[in-house]
């Protein structure tokens, strides 16, 4: 499924009111809510809608946060994935601090994607033998990667791990990213993309064109569900 809207601000809008109406639905029910967050500039744009319209609005008791990929940095810096949801929606909202499921970036990275392996395995339900997100939310960049699943790792894609340690190919920075495997095992999959130095890659994976394969992020194909885009007019601009 495609939804395509005007501005940033529009595409983090609709998708801000898909996500409650998710998590309100699973609250409603009783049931726990697991999602997989993502880092970016987009996200940013989400947390903030999300702490000024939907703070008082979602039942965040029921929701059990999870980061998809992390760097391997202190939670106090600007590069912080976790760092940046805490400053700009995680202190704000009325959620159990228990929920909050952290990557420790300041540890040892092959100890701590052990450790958060275990973490995922001890929240989520087991589908498929694997844990299973209610969902994923992914980003996407102009080389293809999504979570910290760079295109000369594409053997991550196929990992029987939960977690695994990545290298930025450019910055040889470290990371910690769940796999594909455990991505495509979510109830759904979510992709927001803005911008238009995303347009090349959205268009060649959406249309399956060129070497599209090349790109990590065109093999995520969840098993359990559709998977869904969420893009402004600049990333859709190739379609």
């Amino acid at each position: 499924m495609i939804n395509i809207f005007k501005t940033p601000k529009k595409t983090v809008k609709k998708f801000s009111k898909y996500l409650a109406m998710e998590i309100n639905n699973s609250a409603n029910n009783k049931e726990n809510f697991f999602i997989a967050i993502s880092g970016g500039s987009t996200p940013q744009l989400l947390f903030k809608k999300l702490n000024k319209k939907y703070k008082d609005k979602i039942n965040w008791s029921y929701v059990h946060i999870f980061w998809g990929d992390e760097r391997c940095v202190s939670s106090e810096s600007f590069e912080s994935n976790y760092g940046v949801a805490k400053e700009l929606l995680l202190n704000s909202i009325d959620i159990p601090i228990e929920n909050i499921h952290h990557i420790n970036g300041e540890e040892d990275p092959e100890i701590e994607a052990k450790r958060y392996s275990e973490e995922i395995l001890k929240n989520l339900p087991i589908k498929n033998d694997l844990p299973s997100f209610d969902l994923c939310l992914l980003g996407l960049g102009s080389d293809g990667h999504t979570a910290s699943i760079f295109p000369d790792q594409m053997e991550l894609l196929k990992s029987d791990k939960i977690c695994e340690v990545a290298v930025h190919p450019e910055t040889g920075q470290k990371r910690i990213t769940t796999t594909g495997s455990v991505i495509n095992n979510s109830k759904k999959v979510s992709f927001l993309v803005t911008g238009e130095s995303k347009r090349k890659v959205v268009a060649e994976i959406i249309n399956c064109e060129n070497g599209y394969l090349n790109y990590p992020a065109s093999h995520i194909k969840p098993k359990n569900s559709k998977l869904i885009w969420y893009l402004d007019k600049s990333a859709s601009q190739y379609l």
